[in-house]
């Protein structure tokens, strides 16, 4: 049985490859094939076919050819995250299985251009399990408010002395310190704050005090797998995040060299942010800031639900803030301080006595 479309095109005045690797590579084309008529996006079709040349590399053989124990081995001299381990195992078992299924015939046509045929290497004995909901490092918190007051200090005052100074890079410093409030003031991920365009803000009806940053349109939420990224309408809570994103799209933004450009956050050279600047631009602040290492961007999203909820706020209302399927998912981003649960024990007994107390009335 002929696998459908698996034709190597090799360019004029090149090394030819072994037959092993032309194999291999014949088998990840179809299978990035396979990807995209599921809808996968591009970077996860990436990422999964980067992990299996790396496996390629330390098993020193082809997938017709590797075993368990490699995969084992593997893992274990890692040393990476829970879900990091799922990721890379759910990207094998994932090729793996693509490339035993009769459908596609690579069996065939490894048992009769190699002499060998492929297994799947990953069971459940040897694989991680999602079993909590949340699989971050428990290091990675939400900060607290003196925190991120910190972090956005750390940020402006790096502005202002570029600003003072007349160096080149103060209109830079002030967008990047105007990011991290936009990212902590709508609860966005990293990727929703870079792919944001001028356009994404419009009025709310129930909120004309916020001017035409009443609502922020959330285009490029995290997707499920197969389907295109999730959208949501993300309402403006925070006054002052509204009035620093106000003054730099009036003060700062058109001065970039790109400032015809529909994106947010452009560079000097007129391109949009990439989510690694931002990653560089958060370790910069934090680090002035004198905050813990091992924070990252994504803090400021579990900062933005555990004040809302330390505020009072319905927490369905900041389920559907943040993008949330489920609501186990908004509470493992959770972390009430010792005041928010001081106050909120204090409100419950006052509740409770005035309640018992209408009751002797009565």
């Amino acid at each position: 049985m002929e696998p459908s479309g698996a034709v190597l095109a090799l360019a004029h005045d090149t090394t030819p490859l072994s037959a092993e690797s032309a194999l291999f590579e014949e088998m990840l084309a179809g299978w990035r094939r396979q990807q995209i008529s599921r809808r996968l996006g591009a970077s996860l079709i990436d990422q999964r076919e980067r992990t299996l040349r790396r496996f390629q590399a330390f098993a020193a053989g082809w997938p017709w050819g590797w075993r368990p124990e490699q995969l084992e081995r593997w893992v274990a001299q890692g040393g990476w995250a829970h879900s990091t381990v799922r990721s890379y195992q759910g990207a094998i078992a994932a090729f793996c299985g693509y490339a035993i299924d009769p459908r596609y015939g690579w069996v065939g046509q490894c048992e009769q251009r190699v002499g060998a045929r492929p297994t799947q290497i990953c069971h459940a004995d040897n694989t991680a399990t999602h079993v909590a909901d949340y699989e971050g490092r428990p290091e990675r918190r939400p900060l607290s408010r003196a925190e991120c007051q910190a972090l956005f200090d750390a940020a402006d005052d790096r502005a202002e002395r570029l600003a003072g100074t007349g160096r080149k890079g103060s209109l830079t410093a002030f967008r990047d310190a105007t990011l991290l409030k936009v990212t902590y003031g709508w609860g966005l991920r990293c990727r929703e704050v870079t792919m944001l365009d001028r356009t994404d803000f419009t009025t709310n009806p129930a909120a004309p005090e916020l001017g035409a940053l009443g609502v922020c349109h959330v285009r490029f939420g995290k997707a499920m797998r197969g389907s295109p990224p999730r959208r949501r309408a993300v309402a403006s809570v925070l006054p002052w995040a509204v009035e620093a994103l106000a003054e730099y799209l009036a003060e700062v933004r058109p001065r970039l060299s790109a400032a015809s450009a529909a994106a947010v956050w452009p560079t000097e050279r007129g391109d949009r942010i990439s989510t690694r600047s931002v990653d560089d631009r958060f370790a910069l602040y934090r680090a002035a800031a004198g905050l813990p290492g091992e924070l990252s961007v994504h803090c400021l999203r579990h900062s933005y639900v555990s004040h809302l909820i330390e505020d009072g706020a319905d927490p369905l209302f900041v389920q559907q803030q943040v993008g949330h399927s489920w609501a186990s998912t908004t509470a493992v981003y959770t972390t009430v301080g010792a005041d928010a649960k001081n106050r909120m024990l204090r409100s419950a007994l006052a509740r409770a006595f005035d309640a018992d107390g209408l009751a002797e009335v009565r």
